[in-house]
Protein backbone atom coordinates (compact mmCIF):
# COMPACT_ATOMS: atom_id res chain seq x y z
CA UNK A 1 0.00 0.00 0.00
CA UNK A 2 1.40 3.58 -1.24
CA UNK A 3 0.11 6.72 0.90
CA UNK A 4 0.89 10.44 0.19
CA UNK A 5 0.15 13.12 2.47
CA UNK A 6 0.21 16.25 1.75
CA UNK A 7 1.04 18.47 4.83
CA UNK A 8 3.75 21.27 3.58
CA UNK A 9 3.44 24.13 6.40
CA UNK A 10 3.78 26.00 8.82
CA UNK A 11 5.80 23.86 11.35
CA UNK A 12 3.36 24.06 14.06
CA UNK A 13 0.60 22.67 11.31
CA UNK A 14 2.81 20.27 10.20
CA UNK A 15 3.71 18.76 13.88
CA UNK A 16 -0.43 18.88 14.35
CA UNK A 17 -0.32 16.46 11.64
CA UNK A 18 2.01 13.87 12.61
CA UNK A 19 -0.19 11.99 14.95
CA UNK A 20 -2.57 10.52 11.75
CA UNK A 21 1.15 9.63 10.19
CA UNK A 22 2.47 7.56 13.52
CA UNK A 23 -1.39 5.70 13.76
CA UNK A 24 -1.72 4.91 9.81
CA UNK A 25 1.71 3.08 10.28
CA UNK A 26 1.04 1.50 13.63
CA UNK A 27 -2.34 0.59 11.42
CA UNK A 28 -0.38 -0.64 8.64
CA UNK A 29 2.89 -1.05 9.12
CA UNK A 30 3.26 -2.46 5.52
CA UNK A 31 2.23 0.90 4.29
CA UNK A 32 4.99 2.84 2.13
CA UNK A 33 4.09 6.53 3.13
CA UNK A 34 5.62 9.59 1.50
CA UNK A 35 5.06 13.23 2.58
CA UNK A 36 4.73 15.94 0.36
CA UNK A 37 6.60 19.24 2.82
CA UNK A 38 7.81 22.51 2.01
CA UNK A 39 11.53 22.34 1.68
CA UNK A 40 12.64 24.55 4.86
CA UNK A 41 10.72 21.75 7.08
CA UNK A 42 12.96 19.16 5.58
CA UNK A 43 14.82 18.80 8.87
CA UNK A 44 11.44 17.89 10.79
CA UNK A 45 10.61 14.92 8.91
CA UNK A 46 14.50 13.61 7.51
CA UNK A 47 15.20 10.18 8.72
CA UNK A 48 11.55 9.95 10.46
CA UNK A 49 11.28 6.00 11.00
CA UNK A 50 7.60 6.31 9.52
CA UNK A 51 8.31 7.50 6.21
CA UNK A 52 9.75 6.09 3.19
CA UNK A 53 10.51 9.30 1.71
CA UNK A 54 10.04 12.91 2.01
CA UNK A 55 8.91 15.30 -1.23
CA UNK A 56 9.94 18.78 -1.19
CA UNK A 57 7.95 21.52 -2.20
CA UNK A 58 9.89 24.19 -2.78
CA UNK A 59 7.17 27.10 -2.90
CA UNK A 60 9.55 29.64 -3.77
CA UNK A 61 11.47 28.26 -6.59
CA UNK A 62 7.97 27.49 -8.34
CA UNK A 63 7.83 31.20 -8.84
CA UNK A 64 10.70 31.17 -11.63
CA UNK A 65 9.84 29.02 -14.91
CA UNK A 66 13.79 27.70 -15.19
CA UNK A 67 12.50 25.34 -11.78
CA UNK A 68 9.54 24.25 -13.90
CA UNK A 69 11.06 21.46 -15.43
CA UNK A 70 11.98 20.16 -12.48
CA UNK A 71 8.33 20.37 -10.41
CA UNK A 72 6.73 19.03 -13.91
CA UNK A 73 10.08 16.12 -13.53
CA UNK A 74 8.66 16.05 -9.30
CA UNK A 75 4.75 15.19 -10.30
CA UNK A 76 5.46 12.39 -12.72
CA UNK A 77 7.51 10.61 -10.38
CA UNK A 78 4.29 10.91 -7.79
CA UNK A 79 2.08 10.24 -10.41
CA UNK A 80 4.25 7.11 -11.35
CA UNK A 81 4.43 6.10 -7.79
CA UNK A 82 0.44 5.39 -8.09
CA UNK A 83 -0.66 5.87 -4.89
CA UNK A 84 -3.63 4.17 -3.43
CA UNK A 85 -4.33 7.11 -0.83
CA UNK A 86 -3.66 11.04 -0.94
CA UNK A 87 -4.68 12.72 2.32
CA UNK A 88 -4.64 16.56 2.11
CA UNK A 89 -4.31 17.79 5.39
CA UNK A 90 -3.88 21.23 4.02
CA UNK A 91 -6.68 21.94 2.14
CA UNK A 92 -6.10 24.60 0.03
CA UNK A 93 -6.14 24.89 -3.86
CA UNK A 94 -2.21 24.60 -4.26
CA UNK A 95 -2.02 21.17 -2.38
CA UNK A 96 -5.52 19.54 -3.65
CA UNK A 97 -4.01 20.51 -7.12
CA UNK A 98 -1.29 18.37 -6.33
CA UNK A 99 -3.13 15.51 -4.55
CA UNK A 100 -4.97 16.04 -8.15
CA UNK A 101 -1.89 15.61 -9.85
CA UNK A 102 -0.65 12.76 -7.87
CA UNK A 103 -4.14 10.35 -9.71
CA UNK A 104 -4.22 8.49 -6.03
CA UNK A 105 -6.82 5.90 -6.15
CA UNK A 106 -8.86 7.50 -3.18
CA UNK A 107 -8.36 11.34 -1.87
CA UNK A 108 -9.39 12.83 1.37
CA UNK A 109 -9.21 16.06 2.64
CA UNK A 110 -10.48 18.68 5.22
CA UNK A 111 -13.71 20.20 4.35
CA UNK A 112 -12.66 23.97 4.17
CA UNK A 113 -14.65 24.89 0.99
CA UNK A 114 -11.79 27.77 0.60
CA UNK A 115 -10.78 28.03 -2.64
CA UNK A 116 -12.61 25.06 -3.97
CA UNK A 117 -9.75 22.31 -2.46
CA UNK A 118 -12.42 20.27 -1.99
CA UNK A 119 -13.46 19.59 -5.24
CA UNK A 120 -10.45 17.57 -6.04
CA UNK A 121 -11.54 15.00 -2.95
CA UNK A 122 -13.56 11.63 -2.88
CA UNK A 123 -14.46 12.93 0.47
CA UNK A 124 -14.31 16.16 2.55
CA UNK A 125 -14.09 15.29 6.35
CA UNK A 126 -15.92 18.64 8.13
CA UNK A 127 -13.83 19.23 11.48
CA UNK A 128 -15.54 18.25 14.42
CA UNK A 129 -17.83 20.63 16.18
CA UNK A 130 -17.44 19.25 19.54
CA UNK A 131 -13.57 18.95 19.15
CA UNK A 132 -12.66 21.84 17.02
CA UNK A 133 -8.69 21.57 17.91
CA UNK A 134 -6.77 20.93 14.33
CA UNK A 135 -5.13 17.65 15.56
CA UNK A 136 -8.65 16.26 16.36
CA UNK A 137 -9.62 17.20 12.46
CA UNK A 138 -6.80 15.44 11.40
CA UNK A 139 -7.74 12.31 13.77
CA UNK A 140 -11.23 12.79 12.59
CA UNK A 141 -9.64 12.15 8.75
CA UNK A 142 -7.66 8.99 10.08
CA UNK A 143 -11.84 7.37 11.30
CA UNK A 144 -12.55 8.07 8.51
CA UNK A 145 -9.97 5.95 6.65
CA UNK A 146 -10.75 3.50 8.80
CA UNK A 147 -7.54 4.07 10.89
CA UNK A 148 -7.87 3.36 15.27
CA UNK A 149 -7.23 6.22 16.69
CA UNK A 150 -5.47 6.45 20.35
CA UNK A 151 -2.78 7.82 22.32
CA UNK A 152 -0.50 4.90 22.38
CA UNK A 153 2.28 6.37 20.25
CA UNK A 154 5.53 8.53 19.98
CA UNK A 155 4.71 11.72 18.25
CA UNK A 156 8.37 12.96 17.68
CA UNK A 157 10.77 9.93 18.32
CA UNK A 158 14.22 10.73 20.07
CA UNK A 159 17.20 11.18 17.62
CA UNK A 160 19.59 10.36 20.21
CA UNK A 161 22.84 11.57 17.97
CA UNK A 162 21.55 14.84 17.92
CA UNK A 163 20.05 14.78 21.99
CA UNK A 164 23.76 13.85 22.50
CA UNK A 165 25.14 16.39 20.69
CA UNK A 166 22.94 19.16 22.41
CA UNK A 167 24.22 17.69 25.81
CA UNK A 168 27.77 17.83 24.92
CA UNK A 169 27.58 21.57 23.33
CA UNK A 170 24.86 22.99 26.23
CA UNK A 171 25.37 20.95 29.42
CA UNK A 172 22.39 20.95 31.63
CA UNK A 173 25.01 21.17 34.93
CA UNK A 174 22.34 20.11 37.48
CA UNK A 175 19.76 22.77 36.73
CA UNK A 176 16.25 22.61 36.17
CA UNK A 177 15.45 24.28 32.78
CA UNK A 178 12.80 25.92 31.67
CA UNK A 179 12.11 27.00 28.03
CA UNK A 180 10.96 30.77 27.20
CA UNK A 181 9.76 31.24 23.72
CA UNK A 182 9.27 35.12 22.81
CA UNK A 183 8.88 35.16 18.65
CA UNK A 184 5.82 34.68 16.95
CA UNK A 185 5.28 35.40 12.98
CA UNK A 186 2.35 38.12 14.16
CA UNK A 187 2.92 40.96 16.09
CA UNK A 188 0.27 40.70 18.14
CA UNK A 189 0.52 36.96 18.72
CA UNK A 190 3.42 38.54 20.87
CA UNK A 191 3.34 38.78 25.05
CA UNK A 192 5.13 41.63 25.57
CA UNK A 193 8.61 41.10 25.92
CA UNK A 194 9.07 43.26 29.25
CA UNK A 195 6.85 40.88 30.27
CA UNK A 196 8.68 37.76 29.38
CA UNK A 197 12.06 39.64 30.91
CA UNK A 198 9.73 40.42 34.15
CA UNK A 199 8.50 36.95 34.62
CA UNK A 200 12.41 35.48 34.01
CA UNK A 201 13.01 37.64 37.11
CA UNK A 202 10.26 36.55 39.40
CA UNK A 203 10.75 32.88 38.75
CA UNK A 204 14.57 33.51 39.24
CA UNK A 205 14.14 34.50 42.38
CA UNK A 206 11.68 31.91 43.89
CA UNK A 207 14.11 28.87 42.52
CA UNK A 208 17.58 29.30 42.15
CA UNK A 209 17.72 26.29 40.41
CA UNK A 210 15.88 27.57 37.40
CA UNK A 211 18.04 28.23 34.42
CA UNK A 212 16.09 29.57 31.24
CA UNK A 213 16.45 28.53 27.63
CA UNK A 214 15.62 31.68 25.57
CA UNK A 215 14.32 30.08 22.00
CA UNK A 216 13.86 31.48 18.65
CA UNK A 217 15.02 32.28 15.23
CA UNK A 218 17.26 34.69 14.18
CA UNK A 219 15.19 37.38 14.01
CA UNK A 220 13.86 36.92 17.69
CA UNK A 221 17.69 38.22 18.91
CA UNK A 222 16.25 41.13 20.02
CA UNK A 223 13.98 39.77 22.32
CA UNK A 224 15.84 37.03 23.75
CA UNK A 225 18.50 39.60 24.45
CA UNK A 226 16.38 41.83 26.37
CA UNK A 227 15.08 39.30 28.25
CA UNK A 228 18.45 37.77 28.77
CA UNK A 229 19.66 41.18 30.22
CA UNK A 230 17.09 40.86 33.14
CA UNK A 231 19.24 37.61 34.32
CA UNK A 232 22.03 37.35 32.74
CA UNK A 233 23.58 34.54 34.85
CA UNK A 234 20.66 32.55 34.46
CA UNK A 235 19.98 32.60 30.91
CA UNK A 236 21.08 30.76 27.81
CA UNK A 237 20.58 32.50 24.42
CA UNK A 238 19.33 29.96 21.44
CA UNK A 239 17.68 32.84 19.44
CA UNK A 240 19.18 31.65 15.82
CA UNK A 241 22.01 29.16 17.31
CA UNK A 242 19.76 25.82 17.05
CA UNK A 243 19.24 24.02 13.91
CA UNK A 244 14.99 22.27 13.86
CA UNK A 245 15.97 19.25 15.27
CA UNK A 246 18.51 20.51 17.83
CA UNK A 247 15.24 22.77 19.19
CA UNK A 248 13.52 19.92 19.29
CA UNK A 249 16.05 18.34 21.83
CA UNK A 250 16.70 21.47 23.70
CA UNK A 251 12.59 21.16 24.27
CA UNK A 252 12.59 17.95 25.18
CA UNK A 253 14.85 18.41 28.02
CA UNK A 254 13.13 21.58 29.43
CA UNK A 255 10.53 21.00 31.94
CA UNK A 256 8.48 23.46 30.34
CA UNK A 257 7.64 26.02 27.97
CA UNK A 258 6.62 29.34 28.18
CA UNK A 259 4.92 30.54 24.68
CA UNK A 260 3.50 32.77 23.11
CA UNK A 261 1.43 30.51 20.35
CA UNK A 262 3.91 29.58 17.57
CA UNK A 263 5.58 26.36 16.19
CA UNK A 264 7.76 25.98 19.02
CA UNK A 265 4.74 25.49 21.56
CA UNK A 266 3.01 22.65 18.99
CA UNK A 267 6.88 20.88 19.58
CA UNK A 268 6.53 21.05 23.47
CA UNK A 269 3.25 19.50 23.19
CA UNK A 270 4.17 17.12 20.96
CA UNK A 271 6.90 16.24 23.36
CA UNK A 272 4.67 15.60 26.11
CA UNK A 273 6.36 19.16 28.07
CA UNK A 274 4.21 20.89 30.51
CA UNK A 275 3.23 24.41 28.35
CA UNK A 276 2.22 27.54 29.56
CA UNK A 277 0.74 29.68 26.26
CA UNK A 278 -0.44 32.90 26.03
CA UNK A 279 -3.25 33.53 23.76
CA UNK A 280 -4.94 36.82 22.30
CA UNK A 281 -5.82 37.20 18.83
CA UNK A 282 -6.04 33.50 18.23
CA UNK A 283 -7.96 30.15 19.44
CA UNK A 284 -6.26 28.08 22.01
CA UNK A 285 -9.31 25.72 21.44
CA UNK A 286 -8.45 25.11 17.46
CA UNK A 287 -4.94 26.16 17.50
CA UNK A 288 -3.21 25.63 21.28
CA UNK A 289 -1.09 22.97 22.69
CA UNK A 290 -2.94 19.67 22.15
CA UNK A 291 -4.48 18.32 25.49
CA UNK A 292 -2.96 21.43 27.22
CA UNK A 293 -5.19 24.01 26.49
CA UNK A 294 -6.46 24.35 29.92
CA UNK A 295 -3.42 25.94 30.22
CA UNK A 296 -3.35 28.60 27.87
CA UNK A 297 -3.80 32.12 29.36
CA UNK A 298 -5.60 34.84 27.93
CA UNK A 299 -7.66 38.18 28.85
CA UNK A 300 -11.19 38.30 28.07
CA UNK A 301 -11.99 41.64 25.41
CA UNK A 302 -15.01 42.09 23.20
CA UNK A 303 -12.70 41.94 20.15
CA UNK A 304 -10.86 38.82 21.26
CA UNK A 305 -10.34 36.33 19.51
CA UNK A 306 -10.03 38.80 16.53
CA UNK A 307 -8.53 36.22 14.37
CA UNK A 308 -6.18 39.16 12.73
CA UNK A 309 -2.75 39.68 12.14
CA UNK A 310 -3.22 43.36 13.25
CA UNK A 311 -4.67 44.76 16.37
CA UNK A 312 -7.40 47.06 15.71
CA UNK A 313 -8.34 47.26 19.22
CA UNK A 314 -8.18 50.91 21.08
CA UNK A 315 -5.70 50.02 23.49
CA UNK A 316 -3.10 48.19 21.56
CA UNK A 317 -2.82 44.11 22.39
CA UNK A 318 -4.65 44.74 25.91
CA UNK A 319 -6.01 41.00 25.20
CA UNK A 320 -2.44 40.39 26.26
CA UNK A 321 -0.73 43.27 27.65
CA UNK A 322 -3.10 42.62 30.68
CA UNK A 323 -1.42 38.94 30.77
CA UNK A 324 0.59 39.75 33.93
CA UNK A 325 3.69 38.26 34.85
CA UNK A 326 2.88 37.56 38.11
CA UNK A 327 -0.21 35.54 36.95
CA UNK A 328 2.26 33.69 34.94
CA UNK A 329 4.73 32.56 36.88
CA UNK A 330 2.16 31.64 39.61
CA UNK A 331 0.80 29.35 36.68
CA UNK A 332 4.42 27.93 35.84
CA UNK A 333 4.94 27.09 39.61
CA UNK A 334 1.17 25.72 40.01
CA UNK A 335 2.12 23.10 36.98
CA UNK A 336 6.00 22.42 38.00
CA UNK A 337 4.37 21.28 41.60
CA UNK A 338 2.36 19.00 40.00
Amino acid sequence: MKVLILKPSSLGDVVQALPLLRLLKLHRPDAEIHWWLAAELLPLLDGDPDLAAVIPFERRRWRSPGYWPDGIAQIRAMRDTHYDWAIDLQGLARSATFAWLARGEFTVGLELEREGAHLAYDVAVPRPKDQPHAVDWYLAVARTLGIPVHDRFEWLPPRASIAHAVETKWPRDGFRWLGINPGARWDNKRWPVEHFAELVRQLAAREPAFRFALLGGPGDWALTNAIQNAAPDRCVNFAGRTTLPELIELLRRCELLVTNDTGPMHLAAALRRPVISLFGPTRPDQTGPYGQTHLALSHPLPCAPCMKSRCHWAEPLACLRHITPTRVAETVLARLAR
